[in-house]
């Protein structure tokens, strides 16, 4: 568990509980929620307001809002009619451009906007001006990539705490969504205001469920589905529960606390503040590739709205459960044809990601002692995994390509297990010596085999 996200929130973005709360109950309890959430926020002992807003969409990598003064006057293109809102925010210039390099250092394509009447969203407005009206924490937005995936997103948030851990802050995080995200396209009566229909409510209801038992990483992973049944297909109603899981290490076991479910033009409107405290309950089932480092290849456009619908697409993309999670957003293997290549595999443990003989450097960089055997064995037992959960096994590997990071220290011990193992089977073999891998590990295989 992490020690600088203090608290986390969910917030709507329309501006009807900032100008208007007193046309509608329930905009009204909205805006009481935020007000309750305000004083949460205050006495957080948080050193900055980090705000991800679906609100603010980029289409080139992602931009992170950097004007020590964002002042200026916004009106919402959509409901232009309930007023304007005149705002002065203090953004926190130098940790957006520590959260911006954190970015470049994990391979994320990424820009900090600093010039005079950039349009900030309205969310961001919105929620700013309610949860921190007189300026007394500084903020920092970043927007929602339109085409990142869940990988893509995991690494932003892992950046952010990169650049907090760096800076010594501790954070709220903030997202700015709508529940469902269905309006009415036509102008209403704020009276006749409501649930745009009976599955947006339900879906919202189980939403609201889960966060309130602290199921940060529940809901994340179930908005995929959400999404896909709610009909209206954007990305606002999952990408900020990823970005937010992220943030709080994917965890089941946050203390959750709605204050609010409502209404908004059709939206469903919620104010939720998540604890980071454990609540001794969740369980951690975190089913995602945990990706540390973006490598620039992106499935958002592949199945990514229903993962249980095969597509010709992806059908031949391997993740294999049981293995070590990958390091980057590629899969364990690809079947093309009758065969099966793998992506480079280590020693890692699937399940604590420890290195079997001891990892090559310590976490300050410092030479360590390990065992290049133990490490080898514990490759081949990962290359059997993947084969398995592929369909295939060690026996109907053919062509292996070896890394290693000491080639004149090494040698001796990975060719005695490679003897002992896939030496049996007979593959060919070429092994190269490397200065790095990504992780502290002396070796690595990359395998060509029959599917």
């Amino acid at each position: 568990m992490n020690d600088v996200i203090v608290k986390s929130l969910v917030v709507p973005a329309h501006p009807h509980p900032l100008l208007v709360p007193e046309q509608n109950a329930g905009w009204q309890r909205i805006r009481d929620a935020y007000d309750e959430a305000r004083k949460v926020v205050e006495e957080s002992g948080a050193d900055i307001i980090i705000i991800y807003s679906t609100l603010w969409p980029s289409i080139i990598g992602h931009q992170i809002q950097a004007l020590p003064e964002a002042e200026w006057t916004l009106v919402d293109a959509d409901f232009h009619d309930v007023g304007s809102i005149p705002y002065h925010l203090k953004i926190d210039a130098e940790f957006a451009e520590a959260w911006n390099q954190a970015n470049h250092a994990r391979g994320l394509d990424s820009r900090t906007v600093a010039y005079h009447g950039f349009p900030i969203d309205v969310g961001s407005v919105v929620a700013l001006k309610l949860l921190n009206p007189n300026n007394d924490i500084p903020a920092v937005i970043c927007s929602s990539n339109v085409y990142a995936d869940r990988a893509e997103t995991s690494v932003l948030a892992k950046s952010c705490l990169d650049a907090l851990a760096a800076t010594g802050k501790k954070a709220v995080a903030v997202s700015v969504m709508s529940l469902s995200n269905r309006m009415f396209t036509e102008p209403i009566n704020p009276i006749d205001d409501r649930i745009h229909s009976q599955k947006d409510d339900e879906w919202n209801q189980k939403i609201l469920e889960l966060l309130s038992q602290g199921r940060l990483e529940d809901v994340a992973q179930l908005s995929r589905t959400i999404h896909n049944q709610i009909r209206v297909q954007k990305v606002v109603t999952f990408k900020p529960m990823w970005w937010l899981s992220a943030m709080n290490d994917n965890r089941n076991d946050l203390n959750g606390d709605v204050l609010a479910y409502e209404a908004i033009h059709g939206a469903g409107a919620g104010v939720i503040i998540l604890d980071p405290t454990s609540s001794g309950q969740g369980d951690i089932e975190y089913d995602e590739d945990d990706v540390e480092v973006f490598a620039g290849e992106r499935s958002v456009l592949a199945n990514m709205e229903n993962p249980e619908t095969v597509t010709k697409s992806n059908s031949d993309i391997v993740h294999a459960s049981s293995a070590p999670k990958p390091v980057g957003a590629y899969p364990h293997a690809r079947r093309e044809g009758d065969l099966l290549y793998l992506s480079g595999i280590g020693p890692r443990h699937p399940k604590d990601n420890s290195i079997p003989g001891g990892p090559i450097k310590s976490p300050e960089g410092e030479s360590l002692e390990y065992d290049i055997k133990a490490q080898t064995r514990a490759v081949v037992d990962n290359l059997e995994i993947i084969l398995k959960e592929a369909g295939s096994s060690l026996d109907k590997v053919i062509d292996v390509t070896s890394f290693l990071v000491n080639m004149e220290r090494d040698f001796q011990g990975y060719n005695e297990v490679w003897a002992e193992t896939l030496g049996k089977v007979g593959p060919t073999r070429t092994t190269l010596a490397i200065s790095a891998l990504p992780t502290p590990i002396a070796v690595e295989m990359k395998v060509i085999a029959k599917a």
